[in-house]
């Protein structure tokens, strides 16, 4: 599954639509410490996390997470929205939890 499909089932609100909508998604990953999901994000992944500030977003680029999943209605903070929409990665909202989050994304992929 792309980005790109994933934003047209429109099981997730989108905040902002970056470059890399033709990305192959590889699994989901759930994280909020940003520490741990630095070293172990895989690549492509979506990312699922409560976390909406800048240093979200530094670790989503340096693990070339594919796209951001704010969980339980989180959202990113005015600064990292604008820094999301210059770095044009991809952000996603939704009130589910994280782990239900992630399993959506899970089935999607696995349809």
């Amino acid at each position: 599954m792309t980005v790109k499909e994933l934003i047209d089932r429109k099981v997730f609100q989108v905040v902002n639509i970056g470059d890399g909508t033709e990305r192959s998604i590889t699994k989901p990953f759930c994280c909020d410490l940003l520490s741990v999901a630095m070293g172990r994000a895989p690549e492509g992944c979506a990312w699922v996390t409560v976390m909406g500030n800048m240093n979200t977003l530094a670790v989503a680029s340096l693990a070339d997470a594919a796209v951001v999943i704010m969980a339980e209605g989180a959202s990113l903070d005015e600064t990292a929205l604008k820094k999301a929409k210059e770095q044009e990665i991809t952000v996603l909202n939704t009130d589910l939890p994280i782990f239900d989050a992630a399993l959506t994304v899970y089935r999607m992929m696995n349809d």
